[in-house]
């Protein structure tokens, strides 16, 4: 069903630093989620400047393996999961609502992948761009679990009712602050899902509307995140800002001249482009921000 049959398994695996068996297994699902999350790149770079995203498999491995570029949730799932039929797991996809402890109801337009591995449940979220490191068991029970990665919590949890007449599960993170803290207890909800099977199909239909819809952020917005062990970046536009976890630091915001983000992208994002496209990304960014002070 994920063109496995086409995947370059071996580039695959050397590219995310996967040494370990190659067989389904706890272990090696949280190894190739890591390898997966720290190894490739997430950014919305393609959906901006070109309003064309391929989910094809070539397109993907010859972007996000061999290309050293980046792509968003639908790109990274399709390759995931086309990586785990290789290895023989057994999964489902998934697409859930980002919420980031909104109240608004958006669509569902962030794709997950449930694996079932001796009687046990697994969310893998390897698209998000600030995502977790490892999966998450799902505990069924609206106290669900509570984890902690490398310094990022996480908690996920069932719920009756995610959304109107829909049960389902919701994936927290740390409350921004107070707006964002609904239950009043530091929590916040990232997403929402429910358990409906996606396919590739749902995957292209909701991917046309990511990259093209001007309902979608994402077709015009330059949005960049790198996940480290202890460390998040964020590009939104032309604001960066770098998080650490603990607390003991405070975020670090730095606004940039459009000419540096290139730079930005290679030396800390660790994304690669042509001069072509370094040209478009400029000029489009360029654009934007005189947009946006004659609209102030």
């Amino acid at each position: 069903m994920w063109n496995s049959e086409s995947l370059d398994l071996d580039a695959y695996l050397k590219k995310i630093g996967y040494e370990g068996e190659r067989a389904p297994s706890v272990e090696a699902l949280r190894a190739l989620h890591r390898g997966h999350v720290l190894g490739l790149r997430w950014s919305t770079i393609d959906a901006m400047l070109h309003h064309d995203v391929p989910l094809d498999l070539e397109s993907l491995q010859a972007k996000l393996v061999a290309g050293g570029r980046a792509g968003y949730c639908f790109e990274h799932v399709s390759l995931f999961a086309a990586v785990l039929e290789a290895l023989g797991f057994e999964f489902f996809a998934v697409q859930g609502r980002v919420v980031m402890g909104g109240e608004k109801m958006l669509p569902t337009t962030h794709a997950l992948v449930v694996v079932e591995l001796d009687g046990r449940r697994w969310l893998c979220d390897v698209g998000f761009g600030a995502s977790m490191l490892e999966p998450v068991e799902m505990v069924a029970g609206e106290a669900g679990v509570e984890v902690e990665q490398d310094g990022w919590r996480y908690r996920l949890r069932e719920r009756d009712e995610i959304t109107p007449g829909a049960h389902g599960w919701e994936l927290q993170q740390p409350a921004f602050g107070p707006e964002t803290d609904r239950d009043g207890d530091g929590w916040m909800v990232r997403h929402n899902f429910t358990l409906a099977p996606q396919y590739p199909v749902d995957f292209r239909m909701s991917n046309h509307f990511v990259s093209t819809s001007t309902h979608s952020p994402f077709s015009y917005r330059l949005y960049v995140q790198r996940v480290l062990p202890g460390t998040l970046h964020v590009l939104d536009e032309l604001k960066w800002t770098t998080t650490h976890t603990g607390g003991e630091l405070p975020p670090v915001t730095r606004d940039l001249e459009a000419a540096e983000v290139p730079k930005v992208l290679a030396e800390v994002f660790g994304i690669e482009q042509s001069e072509e496209e370094v040209e478009l990304l400029v000029a489009r960014l360029t654009a934007n921000a005189e947009a946006a002070r004659a609209a102030a």
